[in-house]
Protein backbone atom coordinates (compact mmCIF):
# COMPACT_ATOMS: atom_id res chain seq x y z
CA UNK A 1 0.00 0.00 0.00
CA UNK A 2 2.92 2.47 1.08
CA UNK A 3 4.49 1.82 -2.50
CA UNK A 4 1.74 2.35 -4.39
CA UNK A 5 1.37 6.25 -2.12
CA UNK A 6 4.79 6.96 -2.91
CA UNK A 7 4.29 5.81 -6.63
CA UNK A 8 1.41 8.21 -6.67
CA UNK A 9 3.40 10.84 -5.05
CA UNK A 10 5.76 10.75 -7.81
CA UNK A 11 3.49 10.69 -10.43
CA UNK A 12 2.11 13.51 -9.12
CA UNK A 13 5.37 15.88 -8.23
CA UNK A 14 6.16 14.51 -12.02
CA UNK A 15 3.09 16.39 -13.30
CA UNK A 16 4.02 19.54 -11.45
CA UNK A 17 7.11 19.64 -12.75
CA UNK A 18 5.75 18.83 -16.04
CA UNK A 19 3.29 21.74 -15.78
CA UNK A 20 6.23 24.21 -14.54
CA UNK A 21 8.29 23.09 -17.44
CA UNK A 22 5.55 24.02 -19.90
CA UNK A 23 5.25 27.47 -18.82
CA UNK A 24 6.55 30.09 -21.04
CA UNK A 25 8.65 33.22 -19.73
CA UNK A 26 8.62 36.08 -22.51
CA UNK A 27 11.22 38.71 -21.49
CA UNK A 28 9.63 41.88 -21.78
CA UNK A 29 11.04 45.50 -22.39
CA UNK A 30 9.47 48.53 -21.20
CA UNK A 31 9.66 52.54 -20.57
CA UNK A 32 6.45 51.93 -18.42
CA UNK A 33 6.44 53.82 -14.75
CA UNK A 34 7.12 50.99 -12.27
CA UNK A 35 4.29 51.81 -10.39
CA UNK A 36 2.03 50.72 -13.86
CA UNK A 37 3.59 47.50 -14.55
CA UNK A 38 2.62 45.56 -12.00
CA UNK A 39 -1.23 45.09 -12.47
CA UNK A 40 -0.59 45.17 -15.94
CA UNK A 41 1.56 42.06 -15.44
CA UNK A 42 -0.59 40.41 -13.28
CA UNK A 43 -3.98 40.30 -15.34
CA UNK A 44 -2.28 39.37 -18.21
CA UNK A 45 -1.00 36.24 -16.38
CA UNK A 46 -4.28 35.70 -14.76
CA UNK A 47 -5.58 35.19 -18.47
CA UNK A 48 -2.48 33.50 -19.46
CA UNK A 49 -1.12 31.10 -16.18
CA UNK A 50 0.74 29.36 -18.90
CA UNK A 51 2.96 32.51 -19.65
CA UNK A 52 5.34 34.26 -17.07
CA UNK A 53 6.84 38.07 -17.74
CA UNK A 54 10.62 38.86 -16.83
CA UNK A 55 10.48 42.82 -17.47
CA UNK A 56 13.78 44.52 -18.23
CA UNK A 57 12.47 48.43 -17.59
CA UNK A 58 14.46 51.65 -17.98
CA UNK A 59 13.72 54.81 -19.17
CA UNK A 60 12.81 55.33 -22.97
CA UNK A 61 16.16 56.59 -24.47
CA UNK A 62 17.74 53.56 -22.31
CA UNK A 63 15.60 51.07 -23.40
CA UNK A 64 15.66 52.29 -27.20
CA UNK A 65 19.39 52.24 -27.05
CA UNK A 66 19.34 48.28 -25.40
CA UNK A 67 17.20 47.07 -28.31
CA UNK A 68 18.78 48.71 -31.20
CA UNK A 69 22.21 47.68 -29.93
CA UNK A 70 20.95 44.02 -29.81
CA UNK A 71 19.36 44.11 -32.97
CA UNK A 72 22.24 41.28 -34.49
CA UNK A 73 21.38 39.13 -31.75
CA UNK A 74 17.77 40.31 -29.99
CA UNK A 75 17.61 39.31 -26.21
CA UNK A 76 13.57 40.65 -26.09
CA UNK A 77 10.71 38.37 -27.10
CA UNK A 78 7.90 41.73 -26.79
CA UNK A 79 8.14 45.25 -26.04
CA UNK A 80 5.32 46.40 -23.96
CA UNK A 81 5.66 50.21 -23.37
CA UNK A 82 7.95 52.63 -25.78
CA UNK A 83 7.87 55.17 -27.06
CA UNK A 84 5.91 55.13 -30.80
CA UNK A 85 8.72 57.32 -32.28
CA UNK A 86 10.99 54.39 -31.23
CA UNK A 87 9.43 51.66 -32.60
CA UNK A 88 9.37 53.51 -35.87
CA UNK A 89 13.02 53.63 -35.42
CA UNK A 90 13.15 49.94 -34.77
CA UNK A 91 10.37 49.13 -38.01
CA UNK A 92 12.88 50.76 -40.50
CA UNK A 93 15.69 48.72 -38.63
CA UNK A 94 13.65 45.86 -39.37
CA UNK A 95 13.99 44.68 -35.64
CA UNK A 96 9.77 44.32 -35.37
CA UNK A 97 7.52 41.21 -36.72
CA UNK A 98 4.41 42.90 -37.94
CA UNK A 99 1.10 41.35 -36.58
CA UNK A 100 -2.44 42.46 -36.49
CA UNK A 101 -3.75 41.63 -33.00
CA UNK A 102 -7.35 40.72 -31.95
CA UNK A 103 -9.61 43.98 -32.08
CA UNK A 104 -7.00 45.94 -34.05
CA UNK A 105 -10.25 46.96 -35.43
CA UNK A 106 -11.42 49.21 -31.80
CA UNK A 107 -8.02 51.15 -32.25
CA UNK A 108 -8.02 55.03 -32.64
CA UNK A 109 -6.37 55.29 -36.52
CA UNK A 110 -3.76 57.77 -35.19
CA UNK A 111 -3.08 55.31 -32.02
CA UNK A 112 -1.35 52.70 -34.06
CA UNK A 113 1.42 51.87 -37.29
CA UNK A 114 -1.13 52.86 -40.32
CA UNK A 115 -0.39 49.36 -42.10
CA UNK A 116 -2.88 46.56 -42.34
CA UNK A 117 -0.40 44.55 -40.53
CA UNK A 118 1.18 46.87 -37.67
CA UNK A 119 4.30 46.88 -36.75
CA UNK A 120 3.62 48.56 -33.89
CA UNK A 121 -0.05 48.82 -31.72
CA UNK A 122 -0.64 51.94 -29.25
CA UNK A 123 -1.76 51.51 -25.77
CA UNK A 124 -2.38 55.14 -24.49
CA UNK A 125 -0.99 58.46 -24.91
CA UNK A 126 1.21 60.80 -22.81
CA UNK A 127 1.46 64.43 -23.08
CA UNK A 128 3.51 67.04 -21.93
CA UNK A 129 2.86 69.08 -18.78
CA UNK A 130 4.25 71.24 -16.38
CA UNK A 131 4.21 70.74 -12.94
CA UNK A 132 4.36 73.99 -10.94
CA UNK A 133 4.69 73.67 -6.78
CA UNK A 134 2.76 76.65 -5.72
CA UNK A 135 3.99 76.66 -2.43
CA UNK A 136 7.49 77.18 -3.48
CA UNK A 137 6.35 79.43 -5.99
CA UNK A 138 4.64 81.76 -3.17
CA UNK A 139 7.95 81.16 -1.55
CA UNK A 140 9.65 82.38 -4.24
CA UNK A 141 7.00 84.99 -5.54
CA UNK A 142 7.25 83.25 -8.76
CA UNK A 143 4.22 83.67 -11.35
CA UNK A 144 2.55 80.88 -12.74
CA UNK A 145 3.35 79.94 -16.29
CA UNK A 146 1.04 79.56 -18.88
CA UNK A 147 2.92 78.92 -21.97
CA UNK A 148 6.04 77.46 -23.27
CA UNK A 149 7.98 80.79 -24.33
CA UNK A 150 6.98 82.07 -20.19
CA UNK A 151 9.61 79.42 -19.24
CA UNK A 152 12.34 81.06 -20.71
CA UNK A 153 11.38 84.34 -19.18
CA UNK A 154 14.53 85.37 -16.97
CA UNK A 155 12.23 85.48 -13.85
CA UNK A 156 12.34 81.59 -13.68
CA UNK A 157 16.16 81.52 -13.74
CA UNK A 158 17.66 78.33 -12.03
CA UNK A 159 14.31 77.04 -11.35
CA UNK A 160 13.04 74.40 -14.23
CA UNK A 161 13.76 71.37 -14.00
CA UNK A 162 13.49 68.96 -17.41
CA UNK A 163 13.97 65.34 -18.60
CA UNK A 164 17.19 64.77 -20.89
CA UNK A 165 16.02 63.80 -24.47
CA UNK A 166 18.81 61.17 -24.93
CA UNK A 167 17.43 59.17 -22.26
CA UNK A 168 14.02 60.08 -21.76
CA UNK A 169 10.74 59.57 -23.80
CA UNK A 170 9.15 62.71 -21.89
CA UNK A 171 12.48 64.81 -22.99
CA UNK A 172 12.29 64.06 -26.63
CA UNK A 173 8.47 64.69 -27.15
CA UNK A 174 9.29 67.87 -25.57
CA UNK A 175 12.11 68.45 -28.47
CA UNK A 176 10.71 67.29 -30.86
CA UNK A 177 7.17 68.91 -30.39
CA UNK A 178 8.98 72.47 -29.90
CA UNK A 179 10.90 71.80 -33.12
CA UNK A 180 7.58 71.43 -34.80
CA UNK A 181 5.74 73.98 -33.25
CA UNK A 182 8.06 76.94 -33.84
CA UNK A 183 10.60 75.67 -36.64
CA UNK A 184 13.76 74.58 -36.79
CA UNK A 185 15.67 78.29 -36.18
CA UNK A 186 13.11 79.44 -33.68
CA UNK A 187 12.92 75.90 -31.67
CA UNK A 188 16.64 76.03 -31.62
CA UNK A 189 16.60 79.80 -30.09
CA UNK A 190 13.63 78.82 -27.76
CA UNK A 191 15.95 76.10 -26.43
CA UNK A 192 18.72 78.17 -26.39
CA UNK A 193 16.80 80.83 -23.67
CA UNK A 194 15.25 77.80 -21.76
CA UNK A 195 18.65 76.74 -21.17
CA UNK A 196 19.62 79.75 -19.22
CA UNK A 197 16.64 78.70 -16.78
CA UNK A 198 17.07 74.75 -16.26
CA UNK A 199 18.82 73.87 -12.66
CA UNK A 200 19.10 70.22 -14.28
CA UNK A 201 18.46 67.64 -17.12
CA UNK A 202 17.42 64.15 -15.80
CA UNK A 203 17.44 61.15 -16.78
CA UNK A 204 13.43 60.64 -16.33
CA UNK A 205 10.42 61.57 -17.24
CA UNK A 206 8.89 61.68 -14.09
CA UNK A 207 11.58 62.75 -11.97
CA UNK A 208 11.36 66.96 -12.77
CA UNK A 209 7.66 66.38 -11.13
CA UNK A 210 8.60 64.67 -8.49
CA UNK A 211 11.52 67.09 -7.65
CA UNK A 212 8.98 69.92 -8.17
CA UNK A 213 6.43 67.95 -5.93
CA UNK A 214 9.15 67.47 -3.06
CA UNK A 215 10.00 71.45 -3.41
CA UNK A 216 13.26 71.23 -5.06
CA UNK A 217 12.86 72.80 -8.02
CA UNK A 218 9.92 74.75 -8.14
CA UNK A 219 8.71 73.76 -11.94
CA UNK A 220 9.49 70.52 -13.49
CA UNK A 221 8.64 69.77 -17.13
CA UNK A 222 7.35 66.12 -16.96
CA UNK A 223 4.36 64.79 -18.64
CA UNK A 224 0.04 64.56 -17.68
CA UNK A 225 0.23 61.16 -15.73
CA UNK A 226 2.55 61.47 -13.22
CA UNK A 227 1.43 65.67 -12.75
CA UNK A 228 -1.86 64.51 -11.78
CA UNK A 229 -1.10 61.53 -9.97
CA UNK A 230 1.13 63.43 -7.57
CA UNK A 231 -1.75 65.90 -7.21
CA UNK A 232 -4.41 63.28 -6.80
CA UNK A 233 -1.67 62.48 -3.74
CA UNK A 234 -1.83 65.48 -2.16
CA UNK A 235 1.48 66.88 -3.64
CA UNK A 236 1.25 70.86 -3.80
CA UNK A 237 1.56 70.74 -7.51
CA UNK A 238 -0.44 72.28 -10.29
CA UNK A 239 -0.48 70.93 -13.93
CA UNK A 240 0.08 73.46 -16.34
CA UNK A 241 -0.99 72.65 -19.89
CA UNK A 242 0.88 75.38 -21.95
CA UNK A 243 -1.32 77.74 -23.93
CA UNK A 244 0.74 77.03 -27.54
CA UNK A 245 -0.12 72.84 -27.48
CA UNK A 246 1.15 69.91 -26.26
CA UNK A 247 4.01 67.56 -27.43
CA UNK A 248 2.66 63.74 -26.93
CA UNK A 249 3.75 60.42 -27.05
CA UNK A 250 1.97 57.30 -27.75
CA UNK A 251 3.18 54.05 -25.40
CA UNK A 252 2.91 51.02 -27.76
CA UNK A 253 3.56 47.33 -27.89
CA UNK A 254 5.18 45.18 -30.54
CA UNK A 255 6.92 42.13 -31.04
CA UNK A 256 10.59 41.84 -31.85
CA UNK A 257 11.79 39.59 -35.18
CA UNK A 258 13.69 36.70 -33.91
CA UNK A 259 11.55 35.31 -30.63
CA UNK A 260 11.57 32.02 -29.82
CA UNK A 261 7.90 32.41 -28.41
CA UNK A 262 5.92 33.89 -30.74
CA UNK A 263 2.63 32.15 -29.65
CA UNK A 264 3.42 33.51 -26.56
CA UNK A 265 4.30 36.84 -27.63
CA UNK A 266 1.31 37.38 -30.05
CA UNK A 267 -1.27 36.13 -26.92
CA UNK A 268 0.61 39.37 -25.00
CA UNK A 269 0.19 41.68 -28.01
CA UNK A 270 -3.82 40.70 -28.25
CA UNK A 271 -3.81 41.50 -24.77
CA UNK A 272 -2.32 44.57 -24.83
CA UNK A 273 -4.77 45.64 -27.39
CA UNK A 274 -7.76 44.68 -25.41
CA UNK A 275 -10.38 45.85 -24.33
CA UNK A 276 -9.97 44.69 -20.64
CA UNK A 277 -6.00 46.63 -21.12
CA UNK A 278 -7.48 49.45 -21.83
CA UNK A 279 -9.64 49.13 -18.85
CA UNK A 280 -6.49 48.95 -16.84
CA UNK A 281 -4.53 51.90 -18.98
CA UNK A 282 -7.34 54.25 -18.21
CA UNK A 283 -6.67 54.45 -14.56
CA UNK A 284 -3.15 56.00 -15.49
CA UNK A 285 -3.85 57.78 -19.02
CA UNK A 286 -6.65 60.23 -20.20
CA UNK A 287 -5.91 59.15 -23.94
CA UNK A 288 -6.21 55.30 -24.57
CA UNK A 289 -5.90 53.36 -27.67
CA UNK A 290 -9.47 52.75 -27.36
CA UNK A 291 -10.85 55.70 -27.44
CA UNK A 292 -14.42 54.36 -25.84
CA UNK A 293 -13.10 53.10 -22.85
CA UNK A 294 -11.75 56.56 -21.66
CA UNK A 295 -12.80 58.05 -18.77
CA UNK A 296 -12.21 61.70 -17.49
CA UNK A 297 -9.04 62.21 -14.77
CA UNK A 298 -10.51 64.93 -12.18
CA UNK A 299 -6.96 66.29 -12.26
CA UNK A 300 -6.53 66.89 -15.74
CA UNK A 301 -8.31 68.82 -18.26
CA UNK A 302 -11.39 67.57 -20.52
CA UNK A 303 -10.21 68.72 -23.36
CA UNK A 304 -6.54 67.27 -23.27
CA UNK A 305 -6.74 65.63 -26.43
CA UNK A 306 -7.51 68.82 -28.41
CA UNK A 307 -4.75 70.85 -26.93
CA UNK A 308 -1.63 67.61 -28.49
CA UNK A 309 -0.41 68.86 -31.53
CA UNK A 310 -0.30 67.16 -34.75
CA UNK A 311 2.54 65.55 -34.32
CA UNK A 312 4.55 64.13 -36.90
CA UNK A 313 5.98 61.33 -35.54
CA UNK A 314 7.15 59.91 -38.90
CA UNK A 315 9.75 62.65 -38.71
CA UNK A 316 10.06 62.87 -35.04
CA UNK A 317 11.19 59.14 -36.00
CA UNK A 318 13.53 59.57 -38.88
CA UNK A 319 15.27 62.80 -37.09
CA UNK A 320 15.78 61.41 -33.79
CA UNK A 321 19.52 60.76 -33.95
CA UNK A 322 20.03 64.19 -35.65
CA UNK A 323 18.12 66.11 -32.98
CA UNK A 324 19.31 64.22 -30.04
CA UNK A 325 22.68 65.15 -31.30
CA UNK A 326 22.21 68.72 -31.45
CA UNK A 327 20.35 68.88 -27.91
CA UNK A 328 23.29 67.09 -26.47
CA UNK A 329 26.08 69.57 -28.09
CA UNK A 330 24.25 72.57 -26.89
CA UNK A 331 23.20 71.46 -23.47
CA UNK A 332 24.37 67.96 -22.06
CA UNK A 333 26.45 69.84 -19.42
CA UNK A 334 23.66 70.44 -17.38
CA UNK A 335 22.39 67.10 -17.01
CA UNK A 336 22.49 65.20 -14.32
CA UNK A 337 25.00 62.51 -13.94
CA UNK A 338 23.94 59.14 -14.99
CA UNK A 339 23.61 56.15 -13.09
CA UNK A 340 26.45 53.53 -13.11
Amino acid sequence: MKRYKLLALAAALAGLTNTAAAATTLTVYTALEADQIKAYQAAFEKAHPDIKIQWVRDSTGIITAKLLAEKNNPKADVIWGLAGTSLGLMEKEGMLLPYAPKGLEQISPKMRDAKAEPAWVGMDAFAAAICFNTVEAEKQKLPRPASWEDLAKPVYAGKIVMPNPASSGTGFLDVSAWLQLFGEDKGWAYMDALHKNIGAYTHSGSKPCNMAAAGEFPIGVSFDYRAAKLKADGAPVEAVFPSEGLGWEVEATAIVKGTRHLDAARKLADFSASRAANELYKTNFAVLAIPSVATANPNLPADLEKRMIDNDFAWAAANRDRIIAEWTRRYDGKSEPKKK
